[in-house]
């Protein structure tokens, strides 16, 4: 058995759920897409560098979510919604990287 409990949900096609306040989620789309940081704040680029393996994510109270690996999404996505612990959904629009449009709240009270 498993006992590692990930910091997040996924719901439906295109939704992935904050659930651990004390792990930020470091999102990964594909190698051209800014990744991001999804914090007990909100969601923003990630400016750092990218852990490189799971435990080396760990020790900096992350978690790694490859939207394209099997366990998530199993493809790379144009969008993204993200409920974040903030009370926020933020819709991440990957055409749009790198511009004001790329991370915009979509929904400010989701509950």
């Amino acid at each position: 058995m498993n006992n590692y409990e990930k910091a997040f949900l996924v719901s439906g096609r295109n939704t992935i759920i904050h659930k651990q306040k004390k792990v930020d989620l470091v999102i990964i789309n594909d190698d051209e897409d800014p990744p991001l940081i999804v914090t007990r704040h909100g969601v923003k680029p990630f400016k750092e560098a990218v852990p490189a393996s799971r435990s080396e994510a760990k020790e900096r109270y992350m978690e790694l979510v490859d939207i394209s690996s099997t366990e998530v999404f199993g493809e790379c996505k144009t969008l993204l919604f993200v409920q974040a612990l903030n009370n926020k959904e933020y819709k991440i629009d990957y055409s749009k990287a790198n511009t004001e449009l790329f991370i915009r709240v979509h929904q400010d009270n989701y509950i």
